[in-house]
């Protein structure tokens, strides 16, 4: 005979726990406490074994028999009941623990050895800026595109920052192929927002000619604008150099080697994480030398202090705003050096791409570029920092050059 639901209510506590029977294995068990239990019995493999459906009347009897027929419905094509129920609970577990934030922090723990300090910083602030308050807390494996893109890389579109959302889109794509990679979701839900998001124009930094350098030199050395030493010394050596801004501004004064005539730059400072070595012209060393004997009594490691605080480097503004009061604001920057050197250097130098392009330290464009070693071509290089500062000085001078200037064969 099977229960009712009046049976189960009233069924009372005894001294032992005892069963009332249902059907097809379903039972109540009712324990001496007055606590009632549903259980499955069945048998699998050979084997009689109990499942746990629930406690009454959370349960109630309609829903245990749903239970026991789910059972049945999986013992039916040869799958365990009770294997399938903690398979289920283990993923439930592996689901609250495995949210996109927890797998971010652990991707970025990984990588963060490769990247430097700087970058690792930023990584860290950008999702914590725009990605862990909308989806941090949401099981990895259950973030689809259309939650990524909506809770997310619509929002910081819709602040018009293009170049952010290609980004935060982009670190989310590695954080989602890390999960997969380590088990902890199936797919990729970046890679099918492709056309889904707005693409702004490429913006160049802004750089001059060099027809419109003897003006500009001219401006740097008559200094109207009333520039400090210290500045117009870096945007010297900027010149020369055609590192990065930021290169230049956190550079140490113990990385140069005035005898060699040789800069190196640690790779935790370089964007592609790599040392990289710069040569330096007799002009660049006598701007060095300058530029220590200023600075040489101050408790410093920065060749480039800040003005009002020592301990901290120049500002990257400070260049940038420094080339605007010359009256070249949106016309030039500090970056601008690096494009005016490749152009130039190739066309009036007569140097190849590829020794000019290893100077300036790009990414690698292949894996056999990769290869090569932060010394490949100095010897050529060295003689190219020379004549890049001959040549600015010839064109500060006012001489009119036509043509190649030291063509290298």
């Amino acid at each position: 005979m099977t229960l009712t639901n009046t049976t189960c209510k009233n069924a009372k506590p005894r001294k032992s726990k005892y069963r009332l029977f249902d059907s097809s294995g379903l039972y109540l068990e009712i324990m001496p406490n007055g606590s009632k239990y549903w259980r499955l019995k069945y048998r699998y493999l050979g084997k009689e074994k109990v499942l746990a459906l629930g406690v009454y009347p959370l349960i109630t009897l309609a829903e245990a028999r749903e239970g026991r027929d789910r059972a049945r419905k999986l013992l039916a094509v040869d799958t365990d009941p009770s294997q399938a129920k903690r398979e289920k609970r283990r993923q439930a577990i592996s689901k609250a623990a495995n949210t996109f934030e927890v797998v971010a922090r652990e991707w970025h723990e990984n990588q963060k050895g490769k990247w430097t300090p700087k970058h690792a910083v930023n990584v860290t602030r950008r999702l914590e800026v725009d990605v862990f308050p909308y989806i941090g807390s949401r099981p990895i494996s259950e973030i689809d595109p259309p939650e990524l893109l909506n809770s997310v890389l619509r929002k910081i579109e819709k602040r018009g920052a293009l170049d952010v959302v290609a980004r935060v889109k982009q670190i989310c794509g590695q954080i989602f192929r890390y999960g997969i990679a380590t088990g902890k979701c199936s797919r990729d839900p970046s890679a099918d927002l492709r056309g889904a998001l707005k693409t702004g124009k490429t913006q160049h930094f802004a750089a001059l000619d060099i027809k419109e350098m003897p003006a500009f030199l001219s401006a740097l050395e008559k200094n109207d604008a009333r520039l400090f030493a210290r500045t117009r010394r870096a945007i010297r050596l900027l010149m020369l150099t055609f590192t990065r801004t930021t290169e230049l501004i956190h550079a140490a004064k113990d990385e140069f080697d005035l005898e060699s005539r040789m800069w190196e730059i640690p790779g935790q400072r370089m964007k592609m994480g790599k040392p990289h070595l710069v040569p330096l012209s007799q002009q660049a060393v006598q701007i060095i030398k300058e530029q220590m004997e200023e600075t040489g009594h101050i408790n410093t490691p920065y060749l480039f202090p800040g003005q009002v605080k020592p301990g901290i480097p120049m500002s990257n503004n400070t260049i940038l705003f420094g080339i605007g009061r010359m009256g070249y604001k949106g016309r030039m920057t500090g970056h601008g050096f690096r494009a005016l050197a490749m152009s130039t250097i190739k066309e009036k130098l007569g140097y190849r791409h590829e020794v000019v392009d290893r100077q300036l330290a790009h990414a690698p464009r292949s894996k056999v570029d990769r290869a090569y070693d932060r010394a490949q071509f100095l010897d050529e290089r060295k003689v190219m920092m020379q004549k890049w500062a001959d040549y600015l000085d010839a064109v500060a001078n006012g001489k009119v050059v036509i043509g190649r200037f030291g063509k290298v064969a």
